[in-house]
C-alpha cells in the first residue's frame, strides 16, 4: 500500500477519533463559519524525504489561505523536536501554521475564534508570495525557451 492510501486511511481514522478539543474546534470552523473560509479536518500533507513520498496529518487546513491549524495537547510537550520538524516541512511548502492549545479551545473558544479571525485578516493583507511562473515552452510570447 502506498503512502497516499495509508494517509487517507489514517485521516479517516483520525476524523472518527477526534480529541474533545478537535471536535470543539471543528464545530466552530466547519461550514465556512470563520469569515467564509472552508477548513478541512485531518488533512494529509505530503512531502518527499529520501526519495520517498511521506506524509503527516494536519489537524485542520484551509487551502485558500494555505493555513495549517494544529490543536496542541499534552503530547506536544513530549514531542517538541517532531513538531519543529513538521513546522519546517509546512513552511517549506509555503504554508503557514497556527498552533492552538487544547485548553484554550475548550475553555476560551470565543477568544480562539477572534484570534483566528485576526490571523486570517493578516494573511489576507499579507498573502504569501506566489511560486514563480515557468515561461518554458511559451515560445516568443514568454521569452526564450
Amino acid at each position: 500500500m502506498g503512502a497516499k492510501q495509508i494517509a487517507i486511511q489514517t485521516a479517516r481514522w483520525l476524523r472518527k477519533n477526534q480529541t474533545l478539543a478537535e471536535k470543539k474546534f471543528w464545530s466552530v470552523v466547519r461550514n465556512k463559519q470563520i469569515l467564509g473560509f472552508k477548513f478541512l479536518r485531518q488533512y494529509p500533507v505530503y512531502f518527499e524525504w529520501e526519495n520517498k513520498t511521506r506524509f503527516f496529518i494536519a489537524d485542520f487546513y484551509c487551502d485558500s489561505l494555505k493555513l495549517v491549524v494544529e490543536i496542541d495537547g499534552g503530547i506536544h510537550e513530549q514531542q517538541k523536536d517532531y513538531d519543529i520538524l513538521r513546522e519546517k516541512i509546512i513552511q517549506s511548502k509555503n504554508l503557514r501554521i497556527v498552533r492552538i492549545n487544547n485548553e484554550n479551545v475548550l475553555q476560551k473558544t470565543n477568544t480562539v475564534v477572534l484570534n483566528l479571525e485576526n490571523i486570517i485578516r493578516e494573511i489576507q493583507q499579507n498573502p504569501p508570495p506566489s511560486p514563480p511562473l515557468s515561461l518554458q515552452g511559451r515560445g516568443a510570447e514568454g521569452g526564450e525557451s
